[in-house]
């Protein structure tokens, strides 16, 4: 083994990984860097990472490309980790991993590198994304049997070796940002009775001390895909980066939640996604006046199924693929305009309206324009209910 690629942060396990992999294995390591919506400057980790040892460092930009062909399929889908969990660090890494291939094989590497840990989720997302797209590639995974064995030593060891790296044992929250999010780990945070502190919070205002005055938004739909905020049409890129800056001026978007991990623990998780909670409530509504009943309901069940799929790392499996054909079907008169208002930490939605909503006024009102025939009703009941009669009169027969 000569040449490796690294999918490089820039935090702590990816900082002094660099130079371990070059004492340990010799090899010349590439770094890469996805810019996947980080919300800071990245020119700074190709001098950081030139002096820690690596050739050299391909820095990404893939914000389109991450909204467009991760972020969107999945909230079509409704993908909700365990109901909640949005999955912005989860639909990050099969785009950062296919890209770090593609660098891979334009390197001409025998292998990829990844800072995941040994019982997290990310290692099998990283690992299975290479091993269906590129399956002569050597993974290596130093958290995995390094002999580094806590975040206090990884510290240690960069200043050892003089390596910059962006906590301290005074702040040892491990954070991954993103387009769709935040999720903010370890510290305080590991013990499930405590409350996150006030500066776990990263993008995301107090709810108490956030405006007195809620804020209307109205975001515009097309077959499923947010395109417009208050009547401007926008990128998508722009649209989310929008959202998260009101949404986190309000405080939306803060979850504190138990979480089932792929490879068997639980795990306190606490998230930050102003932009994928106001958007996620917002598509759940439209869709609501505008799928058939039958339609909607069996979508619902397939978007648990879907976000399991993303959370376990298959983006890249037939399912996910024939999924997406579905979906897409189901997105069709998936249009219109929806009125969501920001409050104290709450994403409400208010208001909807679309050329292709099912509901009827005439028949919904108890106003004289009620134009429902409740004569049906009662044959309609006699009907539905009539196994149940049938079953029940045999109970009583024979238990």
């Amino acid at each position: 083994m000569k040449k490796v690629v690294l999918a490089y942060s820039g935090g702590l396990d990816t900082s002094v990984m660099i130079k371990w992999l070059i004492e340990k294995y010799s090899v010349e390591v590439i770094a890469f860097t996805a810019d996947v919506g980080q919300g800071r400057e990245l020119d700074h980790l190709k001098k950081k990472a030139i002096k820690t040892g690596a050739s050299k460092i391909y820095i990404e930009d893939l914000k389109k490309e991450f909204v467009c062909n991760y972020i969107f399929p999945a909230l079509k889908a409704g993908a909700k980790y365990e109901g909640r969990y949005p999955l912005a660090t989860a639909l990050s890494r099969p785009l950062i991993a296919k890209t770090m291939i593609d660098i891979a094989k334009k390197e001409k590497a025998d292998a990829v590198v990844h800072g995941c840990t040994g019982k997290g989720n990310d290692q099998v997302r990283f690992d299975v994304t290479v091993r269906a797209l590129a399956p002569e590639l050597k993974i290596l995974a130093p958290l995995r049997d390094w002999e580094l064995k806590s975040r206090e030593q990884e510290i240690e060891y960069a200043k050892k070796h003089d390596i910059d790296v962006p906590v301290s044992k005074k702040c040892p929250y491990s954070l991954d940002l993103n387009l769709w999010g935040q999720s903010i780990e370890c510290g305080v945070l590991e013990n499930p009775w405590t409350e996150p502190p006030l500066d776990a919070y990263q993008i995301t205002s107090d709810p108490k001390t956030s405006p007195d005055e809620p804020c209307y938004i109205e975001i515009g739909f097309e077959a499923g895909e947010p395109v417009s905020l208050d009547g401007k049409k926008m990128n998508p890129v722009e649209l989310i980066l929008k959202l998260n800056e009101i949404g986190g001026k309000y405080g939306v978007g803060r979850l504190d939640m138990i979480e089932n991990r792929l490879v068997g623990i639980k795990s306190r998780e606490v998230y930050e996604a102003p932009a994928g909670t106001i958007l996620y409530e917002a598509h759940e509504s439209l869709e609501a006046l505008t799928l058939e009943r039958e339609l909607l309901h069996y979508k619902q069940k397939m978007s648990y199924d879907y976000a399991n799929l993303v959370y376990y790392g298959q983006w890249f499996s037939p399912l996910k693929n024939a999924m997406d054909a579905f979906i897409n079907t189901t997105q069709k008169f998936v249009t219109g305009i929806i009125r969501v208002k920001l409050f104290k930490g709450q994403a409400i939605v208010v208001g909807r309206k679309s050329d292709f909503s099912l509901y009827d006024e005439s028949l919904a009102t108890y106003t004289d324009k009620d134009a429902f025939d409740h004569k049906h009703a009662e044959g309609f009941i006699k009907l539905w209910g009539l196994p149940l009669e049938v079953s029940g009169k045999r109970d009583r027969r024979f238990l």
